[in-house]
Formats: structure tokens, C-alpha cells, sequence
């Protein structure tokens, strides 16, 4: 059979098509004797032609892995023994890899001790003294261990010694390259009997680095996957070395001479070595040696004749997607600046970049605007409050730079600045918009990928303008709608688009005129059919859904059920995951609109999104596979019940297996969005969506640990949201079913929230996770503590998350900070984390609460030194009062509350005198929270309290502050009348009436000028012409809600009725339109 084989196997290398057809018929029939694996082992072994002998082995390999059972036990031992002797014969390199894949398969069933030989022959020919018998078996032992290396851990330790010894024949650079991948491949294997092994080899495996690089730089790349590979598994292994592989990694970085993607490769470890362990940097003094390393990469002009990526005109202008070292060293300090104590950076970091702004090399210019653009996320706090108003006088004057790099590289640090330095950034809005209007208009609209970037930075600074947008709607829109009608490149149609979705978030009702013209371009755009026109269609579609959300349900409402048409023949007629994903916005935002119009939809519009959440489209395995061979593997005997299918834990991709896959991104945007989109709409729709939330939720539920982590943040994201909507749900329909599904859905999810805050590595996704589980305690409050060891559950999370003892914090609080300072994001983290705790002090009863509230309250005290900063002093403050707040309304609350007392109170008092404006708020609203929690019990602090505000009434200039006071004196008067001095305090009150800017105290503030009503009638009356003037600029205001409103309402019928004359005299000494108001309150049944 052997011959004949091998005749079949030589036809398949014909370039004729009728030949192979035949050749592949035979070769099916072939395969359905048994003898095929004895023939196979013939040819694999006597066939001249090494392409034949590389077929055979291919077609074993794929046998035994779908048919390892099936093969009789006689010839698994022949094979086992013929594939180890036809490997050590084998002269041609591409045969014996594929010899050394059939014997990685074999290994994955036949464990190293069940298969002797194999591990001798590897140790024979690892430590030959014959360099070739070294090289061939480091490529096999590399393939077996690759493919199955847990059953090697009891030889771990020998071969570190091996090692050991082979990462010094630097004249053998394929043994070097074979030993290193062998190592990464171990590497989340060993443990720690291993390691001390492991770190004596660190600086020999720098130095086989290092001469691998000079021998071949595709290996050297991958090769030094293995550093990345230890950091992110076992991190002390490399501490000891760290200065040692941050002078490697930047000598390779630096180098000019070496590839690209080398470059790249070194670059990124130092990245990931900040992320994961930016203390050792700063302990072992590194951060200077690679800021000096870097700058001159981030400021190196592009060799003569080219241009950097992102400054070429097709460039698609967010200045991210470019893999090359300027990227990387932006990027590492991009990693910096979130990892980092700002104040440690910054001293370092500052002088070079204002040596670059100011070089005369525009590159060097542009290198130093890049450097405050990358800043702008991780030390937001810091640039907001120190320095914002230098750095956008540097990025604005860059505006003008005669370089157009220059110029190109403001507008993106623009973009960042509106993006992460608000509220402040807007503040400076009289004179950016007109700058960016001006510049805009003075483009050569030719030059796309310029327009494209004077577009990002104009729409991440319109976006969050609100109202301050009114006076330049008529230029915008202008400009917009002509280009919309006007312009002859369809991306500047597709900029003017987008543009009009962040001029919708920012303007909401304003842009109501401006409507119709806009709606009448985008139905022109999504009814068009020209693949051309898809970028734009999706943008469209990404616009509508904006408009949705802002223009309002009377304006948007009538063509809600159009939209959804729209979107479903869409998708119907076009397969592009991006048009989907938009769709799935579009879907989501008319369901806050108008969910009625969705609810006939819901079977097609789920059906797509769960398609696209179960799919593992975009996503291909990285398998060393011979396609040509796959077809042969499609036995006809596969029918046969007996057959062992594919095994187990061999799916075709295993999505799950980090190394193994390459994503790309439309996919990974779809499945994120498709799972936002199915949280808000099961939320809106409610019971419509009942018959889907089962289903939705278990495809949802398997993505908790899908590779990419914007995926795995969505999922948590509509988990929490399926809650939320079986709660309301229940509410609106208390069944006992209804109640039974909450509860099965919130013992899935709330423990599932708890170990993903432990171990997810990623602390974005943590922040989600536990903004999850805050909103979940919101909406269901006592029942998400239904279970008996929940409150233990997450009470333990948020304590650890303050402890820094989670994954993503590093999990070692042996390594905190002496001085207490640290990230912007860490400290942000905690503050979620923080948020949790009034919430779950709402939930339980007091004393269920308090053993919690003991164990976190010091790690809270802490925060609130004077030599924290401000956002940890807020924080801190904040927490303590909103705690105070949950106690209120909570069985046994004011018992606990009145035992703090004696800690909190010199805590708040003190924060009332700090020099921000927020902790003095955040301080005063705790003071009269503490008040009106620990109720009578707290009135021998009130000659205190009193004092304080007196005080400060008398100095304060913050608005938001004194409304805060104010609500704060309403707190104490609405829970001891009698221990406030009412003749002094309520004028002074009232004088500072109305509320100015924290419009929501105006409930406590109304509330007790009625409860006062009651109980002073006349001291109120002497008030009445100050009382309704503040009243009637809050009657009507949208941002009072209903209830206060009515509190008000009320109070000024009260007074037309019982006091008719004073309250007139009122109401005529105020404005026309104000009395118009009164009256028509006043009068209304």
C-alpha cells in the first residue's frame, strides 16, 4: 500500500486540478483501511522526496489528532517508535517540523511517561556534543512542550538546567531561539520551587537576546515574547532583573539600524513592566533612564522622503493606530501617566518636554505635544488643577506653528484635552471656538487627513459644551449642512455628520430647528446602496441614534418606528459588522424614546445581536496547519457512533487561548455593542422583553471571560442592566414568578460581580464591574441582600479594593507607596469602590451594616489627611457623608450614627476649613447628614456646628458650598427645631436664597421652610417676600424634580390662602414673568 501511497501523495503536488480531484477520491478511499497508518509510517520514513515524507507526516498528524483512539494499540507503538527515528534521520528542516507537530499531537495522549523513549531521545539530543543533533532536538522538545506542558512539570527543574546551559552556545542561534520559546511556553507552569532557577538565568537569557538579535531579527522578535510572557505570570522572577531588562529593551528600542517591529517589541516590555509594576520603576530609578531614552524616539524625525503614519494624508486622524517606535514611546508614556503618582512623572517628565516645545525642530515640537496629549488621561486631576491653563496657551499657540505636523499634533492634543480635562476645559470655551471655527474654515478641504484632524479636536471639544454651544449653533450648523449638501468627498461628508452628533450632545433641544434639514441628508445617505457609501451609512446611523437620545421624545418620536425599519433592512441587505453594531445604537437609543416601536421587533433585532455575541467570526486561531491537507480528514466514517469527535478541549478556535488568536476589531465593536444595546433595551422595553432575557443573558454570561476586555466590561455592563430590568419588572408586576426570576438572575450575578473585582487583571474593567454592582444595589436594594452571605460577599470586595489586595491592583500590598501617593486611576478605582459602601448601608439594617462599616472606615479616615491630595481629601469626606446620609432612612441607623459621632466629627469639621471648594462642600454636607442621622443624641454638638457655619456663611464664596450650608441648616432645624437659635439663623438662611447650583438640596431646603410653617408660622410670614422670591425661580425649573416641586406648590398655596396680602405684596415687588408664574401655580386645582 506504501507505493501506492506514495503515487497518490505525488499526484497531489501536480498543478493540474482534474489530477488532484482523482488523487484526493483515491486518498479518501485509502484512508478507510485500517493499514493506512502502517503505510503512511512507510512512506513518512522511505520516500525520496522530502515533500512526500512532509505530506505523510501532515496526514498522521491529523489523524491522530481526530482518531487517536481508533488507531489499533500495535500501530500507536510502531508509530510512536518510527516518528522518533525518521526525526533524528531527517535532514530537510520543513520535514522535521512537521515530524516534531505529529509528535506534539501524539503527546497531547500519550503522557511523557507512557512514552519513555521520547524523553530519552530528548535528552540525548539536547546535550549531544553534534551542534545540529542540539539544534533538532530543542525543535522538538519546544513542539511536545508547546503543545502539552503541565505533564512535563516533574522534569521542570532539569530542564532549567538545560537551560541554563544551552542560553550560552551563542554560536547556535537556532538552539537559542528553540530554548527561548520552550521557556515561554513553561513559564505559567512553574512554580516556585522553580523559580529561584528561573531568576539565576535572567541575565543569560538578556545576553542570548542579545546575540539572537544579530543572527536573525523575525526570531529575536518572538523570541522575546518570553520576557513579556514572565511579567505577566510571574513578576518576582524579573524584579531583581528589571534594571537589567529596561536597559536591554531600550538599547533595542533606541536602535535605528534594527526592524521596526524589534523596536517595537522591546519598547512594549517596558511598557508592560510599568503597568504591572510602575513602583519597582520608580524604586529602582528607571523612570529617568527611559524618559532619556525615549524623548529622542518620540521626537526623531521620519527618514528623508517619508512621513510619520499619522501625519499622511490617508491617515484616519485619532494619531493610534500606527505600530512603529514613535507610537510605542508615546504609548510608554501614555502607560506612565496612568500608572504613575503624577507628581513623581511630572518632575522628570516636564523638562524634557518644554526643552522639545521649544526646539526649532518642528519634529522635536511635535514630540513635546504629542508627550501633554498622552498625559491628558492618566493625570487629568493633575493637569486640571495645576497647570491647564499653560498647557492650552502651549497647544493653542501650536495652532499657528508654520509646520503642519506641528500643527496636526495640537489638534490631537486638543482632542485629548476636551475629552479628559472637563468640566474645566470648557471653561475656555470663548476662546477655543472661535479659534477652532476660524481654523477650521481656513483649510484646504483637499487635504482630507488634516480636515479630519481639525474635526476631532472641534467635536471632542462641542461635545460637552451643553447650553454654552447656543452661540455658535448658526455658524456650526452652516458649516455642517453645507457640507453635508455640498461637499465632493464623502469623508468630509462623513466628518460633518459625526460633527453634527457631538453639536446633538451638547445643544439637545437647541438643535430642534436644524432637525428636519439634517434627517432629510441622512435618509439620502441610508437608503443609498453603492459599497462607497458604507462609511458614511455607518456614521449616519451613529448620528441618528445621538439625535434619538438628545432632540427629544415630541421631535424624534414620529420616526421611531421608521428608524428601526431602517436599521433592519439594513442589516437584512448588507453583511458589515459595523453597520450592525450601529444598528444595535440605533435600536437602543429609540427604546428610551419610544419602546413601544421596538417591541414588534424584538424577535429580529435579538436574533442578530445573539448571532453576533455567539459568533467567532474576525476571530482566527493562530494554528501552524497545512490547509492543503484538511479536506482528507472528512471520513466518511465519521457517521459512526463510536467515533470520538474532536476532543474535548480542542474546540475548533479556542477564543480563550490569549496566544492563540488574532481578533479583528469590527467584530470585537460588535459583540461590545450588541451587548450595551441588549441591557438598555431589556431595561427600556420591560416586560416586552421578558420572553428574550433568559437566552440573552446566557450568551451575555459566556463572554465574561472573552479575551478582549472592552467585550468583557460590556458583558458585565448588561448583566447589571438585566437586573435592573427583572426588577422593574417585579415591581410593576409583584408575581411570585417574577420575584423568583429576579432572585435566580441576582444569585448568578452578584457573586459572578464579586470574583471578577478579584481577579480581573484589568482595572478599567474592574471600575465597570463594581459601577455594575453600585447600580444594581441602587435599583434593588434590600433584595440584592436577600441571600443570607451576600452582604459578607461584597462587603469583603470593597474592602479589599481599598486595601489595593485585588488583581488588577497588583494583589500585593507589601509594595504600597511610603508617601502615600499613587495613580490618578488607582486612587479613581478605590473611589468606586467607595461608592459602594452608603449604598450598602441603604440596603441592610444598621447594625448588619456596622462590623463593615468598622473594618473600612480607618482605610476611608486615611484619606482625609491634609497631606492626601484633593481628590483622595473628597473622597474621603464624600463617602463619610453620603454613609451618614444612608443611615437616615435605615433601622438602627441612628444608633450607629451617633457612636461615630466622636471620630467623624473633627474629620468633617476640619475638611470645612481645607482650601478646595469640594471638600469644603463635601465636609459641610457631612456635617449635616451627621446631624440628622444621630438625631437628639447629636444635639450637644449643634453649638458647635452652628458656630462653624456662622463662620463660614460670613467668608464663603463658592455658591455650590453655600447652597450646601444651607441644606445642612435645614438638616439641623428639620431634626432638633428646638436646639437652633431660629431668630438668627433662618434670615440668614433665607437671605442666601435660591440655590445657586446644587439644585437638589432645594428639597431639604423646602422642606423644612414648610415643616416651619407649621411650627413658626410667624417667623416664616416676617420671611415671606425673600421665601417666594427664591420659590418662584425654582417653580418650573427642569432641573427640580417632581416632588420638590410639589413641596413648593403646596407652601405658596398655603401662603395665597392663610396669608393673601403678604403674599401678594410678594409677588408684585417681583419681575412680570415670575408673577405670571405664582399666579398660575397658585391658582391651578
Amino acid at each position: 500500500m506504501a507505493e501506492e501511497l506514495e503515487k497518490i501523495l505525488l499526484q497531489l503536488t501536480e498543478p493540474d486540478n482534474a489530477v488532484i480531484q482523482q488523487a484526493t477520491a483515491q486518498l479518501k478511499q485509502a484512508f478507510k483501511d485500517p493499514a493506512i497508518i502502517p503505510a503512511l509510517c512507510a512512506v513518512m520514513s522511505g520516500s525520496q522526496n522530502p515533500q512526500i515524507r512532509q505530506s505523510a507526516a501532515v496526514m498522521l498528524r491529523l489523524r491522530v489528532k481526530k482518531h487517536w483512539k481508533k488507531i489499533c494499540p500495535e500501530d500507536r507503538e510502531s508509530l510512536k517508535a518510527v516518528v522518533l527515528q525518521v526525526f533524528m534521520q531527517e535532514t530537510e528542516h520543513t520535514v522535521q517540523h512537521s515530524l516534531s507537530q505529529l509528535c506534539a499531537v501524539m503527546i497531547k495522549h500519550e503522557t511523557p511517561d507512557r512514552w519513555p523513549a521520547l524523553l530519552q531521545l530528548l535528552n540525548q539530543a539536547t546535550k549531544s556534543s553534534n551542534p545540529r543533533d542540539r539544534q533538532v532536538g530543542l525543535l522538538l522538545l519546544n513542539k511536545v512542550m508547546d503543545a502539552n506542558p503541565e505533564p512535563f512539570k516533574p522534569h521542570y527543574c532539569q530542564l532549567l538546567q538545560l537551560f541554563s546551559t544551552v542560553l550560552q552556545d551563542y554560536n547556535n542561534p537556532t538552539a537559542l531561539y528553540y530554548c527561548i520559546l520552550t521557556l515561554t511556553a513553561i513559564t505559567a507552569y512553574t512554580g516556585k520551587e522553580e523559580s529561584n532557577q528561573m531568576r539565576s538565568i535572567i541575565p543569560s537569557l538578556i545576553v542570548a537576546l542579545q546575540h539572537l538579535i544579530k543572527a536573525d531579527q523575525g526570531q529575536a522578535g518572538e523570541a522575546m515574547e518570553v520576557l513579556n510572557e514572565l511579567m505577566d505570570t510571574e513578576m518576582s522572577i524579573i524584579v531583581p532583573h528589571a534594571a537589567a531588562v529596561v536597559r536591554f529593551c531600550l538599547e533595542v528600542g533606541s536602535d535605528t539600524t534594527l526592524s521596526d517591529s524589534l523596536r517595537v517589541k522591546a519598547l512594549s516590555c517596558i511598557a508592560f513592566l510599568i503597568k504591572v509594576k510602575s513602583k519597582t520603576v520608580l524604586k529602582q530609578k528607571l523612570l529617568n533612564p527611559v524618559l532619556q531614552s525615549i524623548f529622542p524616539v518620540l521626537n526623531a524625525a521620519p527618514r528623508p522622503g517619508e512621513q510619520d503614519p499619522e501625519d499622511a494624508e490617508d491617515d484616519s486622524g485619532d494619531g493610534t493606530d500606527n505600530d512603529n517606535p514613535k507610537h510605542c514611546a508615546a504609548q510608554i508614556i501614555d502607560t506612565m501617566a496612568l500608572h504613575m503618582p503624577p507628581e513623581k512623572l511630572f518632575e522628570q517628565l516636564m523638562p524634557l518636554t518644554l526643552a522639545s516645545l521649544a526646539s526649532e525642530n518642528p519634529y522635536e515640537r511635535k514630540g513635546g505635544l504629542m508627550c501633554l496629549a498622552v498625559l491628558a488621561e492618566g493625570c487629568a486631576d493633575h493637569i486640571r488643577t495645576k497647570m491647564l491653563s499653560s498647557v492650552l496657551q502651549t497647544v493653542c499657540q501650536s495652532l499657528s506653528d508654520s509646520n503642519q505636523v506641528v500643527r496636526s499634533a495640537g489638534l490631537f492634543a486638543l482632542g485629548q484635552f476636551s475629552e479628559h480635562l472637563q468640566p474645566e476645559v470648557s471653561q475656555y470655551c470663548a476662546e477655543l471656538m472661535p479659534l477652532l471655527l476660524g481654523y477650521l474654515s481656513s483649510l484646504n478641504q483637499a487635504k482630507v487627513g488634516h480636515v479630519t484632524k481639525a474635526f476631532y479636536a472641534l467635536e471632542n471639544f462641542m461635545e460637552n459644551l451643553g447650553a454654552d454651544i447656543e452661540p455658535y449653533l448658526p455658524t456650526l450648523m452652516d458649516t455642517m449642512l453645507s457640507a453635508l449638501n455640498n461637499a465632493e468627498n464623502l469623508k468630509i461628508k462623513e466628518l460633518a455628520v459625526s460633527a453634527i452628533g457631538a453639536i446633538a450632545t451638547a445643544a439637545h433641544e437647541l438643535l430642534v430647528p436644524y432637525f428636519l434639514p439634517v434627517i432629510e441628508s441622512l435618509k439620502g445617505f441610508l437608503t443609498a446602496t453603492t459599497e462607497e457609501m458604507r462609511s458614511l451609512q455607518t456614521q449616519s446611523l451613529g448620528t441618528l441614534a445621538t439625535l434619538a437620545r438628545t432632540v427629544g421624545n415630541n421631535v424624534f418620536g414620529p420616526l421611531a418606528a421608521e428608524c428601526v425599519k431602517l436599521g433592519l433592512n439594513l442589516t437584512d441587505t448588507i453583511d458589515d459588522p459595523d453597520l450592525r453594531r450601529c444598528t444595535y445604537s440605533l435600536y437602543s437609543a429609540v427604546s428610551t424614546v419610544s419602546p413601544d416601536c421596538l417591541t414588534p421587533h424584538l424577535t429580529a433585532i435579538t436574533t442578530v445581536m445573539l448571532l453576533a455575541l455567539r459568533s467567532s467570526e474576525g476571530i482566527t486561531a493562530h494554528v501552524e496547519e497545512d490547509k492543503t491537507f484538511v479536506l482528507l480528514d472528512e471520513d466518511d466514517d465519521d457517521s459512526d457512533p463510536d467515533n470520538d469527535q474532536l476532543l474535548d478541549d480542542e474546540p475548533a478556535i479556542d477564543i480563550h487561548d490569549a496566544s492563540g488568536y488574532i481578533v479583528e476589531n469590527s467584530y470585537i465593536d460588535e459583540k461590545e455593542d450588541a451587548c450595551d444595546a441588549l441591557g438598555e433595551i431589556a431595561f427600556s422595553t420591560g416586560v416586552a422583553f421578558q420572553p428574550f432575557l433568559e437566552s440573552s443573558f446566557q450568551e451575555v454570561y459566556k463572554l465574561r471571560d472573552f479575551p478582549h476586555e472592552d467585550v468583557r466590561r460590556a458583558a458585565f455592563g448588561a448583566m447589571s442592566q438585566f437586573c435592573q430590568a427583572q426588577h422593574k419588572v417585579w415591581q410593576e408586576n409583584p408575581t411570585e414568578a417574577n420575584h423568583q426570576a429576579l432572585h435566580k438572575l441576582l444569585d448568578v450575578v452578584l457573586p459572578c460581580f464579586v470574583e471578577a473585582v478579584r481577579r480581573e487583571p484589568e482595572r478599567q474593567v474592574v471600575m465597570g464591574i463594581l459601577e455594575n454592582m453600585n447600580n444594581v444595589m441602587k435599583s434593588c436594594k434590600e433584595e440584592a441582600f436577600k441571600d443570607p452571605s451576600r452582604l459578607k460577599e461584597i462587603s469583603n470586595v470593597i474592602r479589599d479594593v481599598l486595601k489595593q489586595a485585588t488583581a488588577c491592583q497588583g494583589g500585593d500590598s507589601d509594595e504600597t507607596d511610603d508617601e502615600g501617593q499613587q495613580a490618578e486611576y488607582d486612587a479613581m478605582l478605590q473611589e468606586y469602590a467607595g461608592e459602594g459602601i452608603p449604598l450598602v448601608a441603604s440596603c441592610v439594617p444598621a447594625d448588619r451594616f456596622a462590623p463593615f462599616l468598622n473594618d473600612v472606615l480607618p482605610l476611608i479616615l486615611s484619606k482625609a489627611k491634609s497631606s492626601c491630595t484633593v481628590a483622595d481629601r473628597s473622597f474621603s469626606v464624600g463617602t463619610i457623608g453620603e454613609i451618614l446620609q444612608a443611615l437616615v432612612s435605615v433601622s438602627g441607623g441612628q444608633k450607629v450614627a451617633s457612636k461615630l459621632s466622636k471620630r467623624l466629627l473633627p474629620v468633617l469639621v476640619a475638611g470645612v476649613r481645607d482650601s478646595d471648594s469640594e471638600v469644603r462642600n463635601n465636609s459641610v454636607f457631612g456635617l449635616g447628614c451627621l446631624a440628622q442621622a444621630a438625631g437628639p443624641i447629636g444635639v450637644s454638638d449643634y453649638p458647635m456646628m452652628l458656630s462653624v457655619f456662622s463662620n463660614m456663611l460670613t467668608r464663603e464664596s463658592n455658591l455650590r458650598v453655600i447652597d450646601n450650608l444651607c441644606a445642612a441648616l435645614c438638616r439641623m432645624i428639620l431634626t432638633n427645631v428646638e436646639a437652633v437659635p431660629l431668630e438668627q439663623v433662618l434670615p440668614a438662611l433665607v437671605a442666601h436664597l435660591p440655590l445657586k447650583e446644587d439644585l437638589e438640596e432645594n428639597k431639604t431646603v423646602f422642606s423644612c421652610l414648610t415643616m416651619l410653617y407649621t411650627h413658626s408660622p410667624d417667623m416664616v410670614v416676617n420671611l415671606m417676600k425673600p421665601i417666594v422670591a427664591a420659590s418662584s425661580h425654582v417653580l418650573g425649573s427642569k432641573d427640580v424634580d417632581k416632588e420638590t416641586q410639589h413641596i413648593l406648590v403646596m407652601l405658596m398655596k398655603e401662603f395665597a390662602l392663610q396669608h393673601s396680602a403678604n403674599f401678594q405684596a410678594a409677588v408684585t415687588s417681583l419681575p412680570v414673568e415670575q408673577q405670571a408664574k405664582l399666579g398660575a401655580v397658585v391658582s391651578a386645582s
